[in-house]
This record gives structure tokens, C-alpha cells and sequence, in this order.
């Protein structure tokens, strides 16, 4: 059942649950037939496929996520880490006037995106060793949860970024060591 309707079942008067029941099983149908949809769509692009396996090689990152970003980020490996950053609403932003020095926040941007990604990074903080360490480091150094959270959103969208304009699969950052002799 979706959460939301869900939660208001609660509140709807007993003559109307039979009526919202129905139409909340009616949206999951739909639901699941636009998620397969858009598999089979993916599955039958080579281009697609290969990025969606590249995108879902990463700890945290999964389908939904991955469609998700073929679908509203096409410029994904294409621009700077800074540029998919603010495009995807995940940079901080400065609202200064004059002298007045603002907090930085984020906003704007692609929604759906930020969400995805937001999402994502709360995975991957459990996850995703790259991600689990800095998120630590964030809160070992006094951040906020959800200003930490959104510093793994941008940095999960940074590396997804760079494998996407490089065409390589996650690697875990102790697969990365070189080791010589």
C-alpha cells in the first residue's frame, strides 16, 4: 500500500475504505507496470543498459535511482562535478545581499533527482564504504545529519558523474590500493 494514502485510510470515514483500497491497489498496478516499462525500455537500449549497469555497480545505488537519473539527468558525465551539482539541486548556495553573508543551502535544481539521490546516500552511508567514511567523518565533525546526508548525495552524484564520462565500474576504495613490492 502506498504510505501516504495509507496514513489517511485512518482518517476516511468506514463507508469510503472499501472505495480508497481499491484505488490505492489500482495506483501500485500502475506503478509496477510503468517501473516495468521502463526496465524493458532500458533493457532493449545497449546505450542505456550499459550506463544503468555502470550506475547500479555502485553500493546504494539501485534501479529506481538509476532510472531515475537516465531519465531526468541526461547530462550525467557530461558536465563538471560542480555543474551536475547545481543542475541537480544538490550545491550549496549562497543567498548574500550586500553584506549580509546568508546560510548556504540547497535548492532548485531537478526534485525528482534530489530526491533519488538524497535517498541513495542514506543507503549508501550504510553501505557504500567511500560514503560510510565521510558521512562519519561529517558527523564526527559536529555536522548535522541531514547537512552530512546531502554532502554524500552530492559526492555520490560527483562519482557517478566521473564513472559515467569514463565508462568504469564502481571499484571499492580498497580495491584501489596499489600495493608494490
Amino acid at each position: 500500500m502506498l504510505t501516504a494514502e495509507k496514513n489517511r485510510l485512518g482518517f476516511a470515514p468506514k463507508a469510503l475504505h472499501r472505495g480508497i483500497q481499491a484505488h490505492i491497489r489500482w495506483l501500485e498496478r500502475q506503478l509496477d507496470d510503468v517501473t516495468t516499462e521502463l526496465a524493458a525500455l532500458i533493457e532493449a537500449s545497449p546505450v542505456w543498459r550499459a550506463k544503468d549497469d555502470l550506475l547500479q555497480s555502485v553500493p546504494g545505488v539501485g534501479p529506481i535511482v538509476s532510472y531515475t537519473l537516465l531519465g531526468e539527468l541526461p547530462e550525467l558525465g557530461t558536465l563538471s562535478h560542480k555543474q551536475i551539482a547545481a543542475l541537480a539541486g544538490v550545491a550549496p548556495l549562497a543567498r548574500d545581499s550586500g553584506t549580509l553573508r546568508g546560510k548556504r543551502m540547497v535548492w532548485g535544481g531537478r526534485a525528482s533527482v534530489r530526491t533519488a539521490l538524497f535517498m541513495s546516500a542514506m543507503c549508501g552511508r550504510r553501505w557504500n564504504p567511500a560514503l560510510k567514511v565521510f558521512y562519519d567523518r561529517l558527523i564526527a565533525a559536529g555536522k548535522p545529519k541531514k547537512v552530512a546526508l546531502i554532502a554524500c548525495a552530492r559526492k555520490l552524484l560527483t562519482i557517478l558523474n566521473a564513472m559515467v564520462r569514463t565508462n568504469r565500474r564502481w571499484m571499492s576504495p580498497a580495491a584501489r590500493i596499489q600495493y608494490s613490492c
